[in-house]
Order: structure tokens, then C-alpha cells, then sequence
């Protein structure tokens, strides 16, 4: 996991030191990147070079460097840690089954996971509607 702005490296140690630090034990538990020139956010689709205005984007990524998905909020909205790790982590099952396993809304490690085949569509529901809930 990385993080990355277009702020500095020296702002974002001084973000980590005096705000971060306190609200996490140990500061940013992952490597924070500095895009100072905007350009992987401009690649990207959250920075604009010509205001200077970066939003929020988050990038799963697979090894073989294919967006598995992503999502874009603006400033004032705030992203979720948890959401983002459980995503990889269905991804990465997903990705270790080959797809024979798929993960349904809301799976979390440990929950059951669904496997795809013409006898699920339509049957989507009795799966899930036994075995998992919204959490």
C-alpha cells in the first residue's frame, strides 16, 4: 500500500509528525509518495495541472498492473482504510482462485464466498441470504 500527493515530501512528514501520529500509533504505517509535478495524478484523472486542484483517488492495482478498481472523493469526504484493505483482500482471493471463487457484497475474510457457475445466476440471493449479512 502507498500513498501519494502532490504535497512534499517535507509536508507530508510534518503532516505524519504533528496530525497523523496522533490519531495513529506510529504515524502513516505505509510509504507516503511525492507527485510534486501532478503528472501520475494528472495520468490518473484526479489532478488538474491547470488549477492545481488534486481530489481524492484510490487505485487498487494488480500485480500484472491492471486498476481492479478505484474511486475518486473529494476533499471534504473522507476515505475508509478498512473498505480499501478488505477490497485487496478479495481481490487477491479472487486472483489465488483463478476465479473459481468470487466474493459477494460485504464478504469479509473468513466469510463464505460464492463459487461462479451457470447454477448461481438467479440463485445469487439463497447464497447469500443464509450465510451472509450486511455488516
Amino acid at each position: 500500500m502507498l500513498s501519494m500527493s502532490i504535497d512534499s515530501m517535507f509536508v507530508h512528514k510534518m503532516w505524519n509528525d504533528n496530525e497523523l501520529s496522533k490519531m495513529v500509533d506510529g504515524g502513516v504505517p505505509f510509504p507516503m509518495l511525492s507527485d510534486t509535478s501532478g503528472l501520475i495524478g494528472e495520468m490518473y484523472g484526479v489532478y488538474d495541472q491547470e488549477s492545481g486542484v488534486e481530489t481524492r483517488g484510490r487505485f487498487i492495482i494488480d500485480p500484472d498492473g491492471i486498476v481492479q478498481s478505484y474511486e475518486v472523493l473529494t476533499p471534504s469526504v473522507g476515505r475508509n482504510l478498512s473498505e480499501t484493505l478488505r477490497q485487496v483482500q478479495a481481490f487477491q482471493l479472487v486472483r489465488a482462485s483463478n476465479g473459481s471463487e468470487a466474493t459477494p457484497s460485504g464478504w469479509k475474510p473468513g466469510k463464505k464466498v460464492l463459487k461462479p457457475g451457470p447454477e448461481l445466476v438467479g440463485n445469487v440471493w439463497r447464497e447469500w441470504k443464509t450465510d451472509m449479512a450486511f455488516d
